[in-house]
């Protein structure tokens, strides 16, 4: 497999790419496509091949004369559209977990857990080629999702990719890197056996959907003695209705989805 092409790529629609197809109303649908199949919708049938050959941003017609607009997904379409066993992390907090914990090329992350692969393919976006994540998942049905939708999304497995099935907080201890990604029941769990495996001057960052789960990490934090700069946040994401003169905000809003927490490792005191 190769990776697939992102959007703006100058190839036209082939078989074996996905593509993202969005109605009047703004509903999104994800096809893989294939020389002779079919996408079949509340709207009518659109025959693969009536895309395969077009170029991106071209509006196609259903059998039912309904249009749609067809356009190579961006990773928050991957995010939103990709099936799912645990719940996702949203792209406005995959952006902030990948600025809070300065990730760049050449990174180490241990990310906990893998849950359905969405944050995961944000890491391994993040440090590219020359950097590594390892990613620990203790349910099965979680990390098998997992794979299936990172090699979806990669193109392959990538080869700085570990899925290691078990719980980080036995297994992180023998684990050397330098941001720690936690998205678990319970972080304040795995802030020893972190700090150990994390390296001084690095990076914890915590998903907690919570305000419960952020006291226990910030108690826990402050127990083990090696941990500074604690911060909590969260962020909050509004649209605007913007059409002529008619400018307002939304009604909806993707508000609370969790609080992230970050700390930096501290080095020994010295004596």
């Amino acid at each position: 497999m190769s990776a697939p092409r992102g959007p703006g790529h100058p190839d036209p629609f082939s078989p074996g790419d996905t593509v993202l197809l969005v109605d009047r109303k703004d509903r999104r649908y994800m096809v893989t496509l294939q020389a002779g199949g079919r996408f079949h919708y509340h709207a009518g049938i659109l025959e693969h091949d009536a895309l395969i050959g077009c170029p991106e941003g071209v509006t196609v017609r259903s059998s039912g004369r309904s249009a749609l607009l067809a356009l190579r997904p961006t990773a928050a379409d991957w995010t939103v559209k990709a099936p799912r066993g645990a719940q996702v992390v949203y792209p406005k907090d995959q952006a902030m977990i990948v600025a809070l914990a300065d990730l760049g090329p050449g990174a180490t992350v241990v990310e906990a857990g893998a849950g359905s692969g969405a944050l995961t393919c944000a890491l391994l976006r993040a440090v590219g080629p020359t950097g590594a994540v390892t990613s620990f998942e203790i349910r099965d049905e979680h990390a098998d999702v997992a794979e299936r939708n990172v090699e979806a999304r990669c193109g392959g497995r990538p080869p700085n990719w570990r899925l290691r099935r078990g719980d980080v907080a036995d297994g992180v201890d023998g684990e050397s890197c330098d941001r720690l990604v936690l998205d678990l029941l319970d972080p304040a769990a795995v802030v020893k056996s972190g700090a150990d495996a994390l390296r001084p001057g690095g990076i914890l960052v915590a998903y907690t959907p919570t305000v419960t789960q952020v006291v226990r990490l910030h108690e826990a934090l402050v127990a083990d003695g090696r941990w500074g700069l604690r911060h909590t946040t969260e962020t909050l994401v509004r649209g605007w209705h913007v059409e002529g003169q008619s400018v307002r905000p939304d009604h909806r809003m993707v508000a609370h989805t969790a609080f992230l927490t970050t700390a930096r490792r501290l080095a020994a005191p010295t004596r």
